[in-house]
């Protein structure tokens, strides 16, 4: 796999104003890479500012602080018609496919409108196959085009989500929790799709889940992220196997396994206390009033990132 970074990110922050002056600190000094042809996978509780780095990143929010560079280049302040250009580069497969689909298009529509706007075909004729073949890679068929996003399941119109993502031929892919808002068994569909239009079409992606199962299936690297920050970042099998940061270990120890053997025995003490305001994050490590390992430093300190094994860094003064 090629080590240069295809996306590189650097001290992004994000945030939003609320009434009377109060801050949300969304995204708080936030730095990460993903190689091309690599799946990164970014995992945290709901809240922590997972869609919101997807979303800085492919500039549908204007960063705050921080730069972005895709193939090396700096993309932070792009706009006007190298903006359009990059859309064409950077997509994103967003989480609700009901609110994601226009409503009042054809199938057949909302998958050519990207063809239309960047003139993908050299004819209508061209644009009509290239959507139809679309389809079909997506385990669609030829006759869906003319139906309604109501007429579809919530799986089928995930697939019609991926297809227009990827009708523009796509470099780079936002995996906003693709799957979370479908069944068990049309997760691994998904999933499925995903990975081989990975490897068939050299995509990369940032995968966003809370479903560490999921990320462990499809990731080479995870990031985990709490209240706006990243805590850890590591390969698959390092995190998995030696989660350093306790917020991590506590994500890992929530998880069931399909063994009802292992479960009966397995002692599980889930985390204690509430997640802080992101409005008014205390001092030192977020995660401290949380965290068994707690000491005063944590709570007077803000951890780095530091190595803790090979491509393994974590935030945390007790390591």
């Amino acid at each position: 796999m090629n080590q240069e970074p295809l996306v590189r990110v650097e001290g992004l922050k994000k945030y939003f104003t609320l009434h009377r002056g109060k801050v949300l600190k969304a995204v708080d000094d936030v730095s990460f890479s993903i190689r091309k042809g690599e799946t990164l996978g970014l995992v945290g509780e709901s809240g922590c500012g997972k869609t919101t780095v997807g979303r800085t990143l492919l500039k549908l929010y204007q960063p705050d602080s921080g730069r972005i560079f895709f193939h090396g280049e700096d993309i932070t302040k792009v706009s006007g018609s190298r903006k359009k250009e990059l859309c064409c580069k950077m997509q994103m497969i967003y989480q609700d496919p009901y609110a994601s689909l226009n409503p009042f298009m054809t199938v057949g529509e909302i998958i050519s409108e990207g063809l239309d706007i960047h003139r993908i075909g050299s004819s209508r004729a061209e644009r009509s196959e290239i959507m139809y073949g679309l389809l079909e890679k997506v385990g669609l068929h030829r006759e869906h085009a003319n139906r309604f996003p109501h007429e579809f399941s919530g799986g089928q119109r995930q697939r019609v989500g991926i297809a227009r993502s990827l009708a523009v031929n796509p470099e780079f892919v936002v995996c906003d929790e693709a799957i979370s808002a479908l069944d068990v068994s049309v997760q691994a569909q998904i999933i499925n799709l995903l990975m081989d239009f990975r490897d068939q079409m050299g995509l990369t992606y940032l995968f966003i889940a809370h479903d560490l199962s999921v990320v462990r299936c499809i990731s080479q690297r995870v990031a985990v992220m709490y209240m706006g920050k990243i805590v850890e970042t590591g390969s698959v099998e390092e995190i998995y196997s030696h989660p350093a940061h306790p917020y991590t270990r506590g994500l890992m120890e929530a998880v069931p396994v399909a063994d009802p053997e292992y479960e009966k025995k397995k002692v599980y003490t889930p985390m204690q206390g509430e997640v802080p305001s992101p409005v008014n994050p205390p001092p030192g490590c977020r995660f401290a009033d949380r965290c068994p390992l707690a000491c005063g430093e944590c709570r007077q300190k803000e951890p780095a990132l530091r190595q803790v094994g090979t491509d393994h860094l974590a935030a945390c003064c007790r390591l």
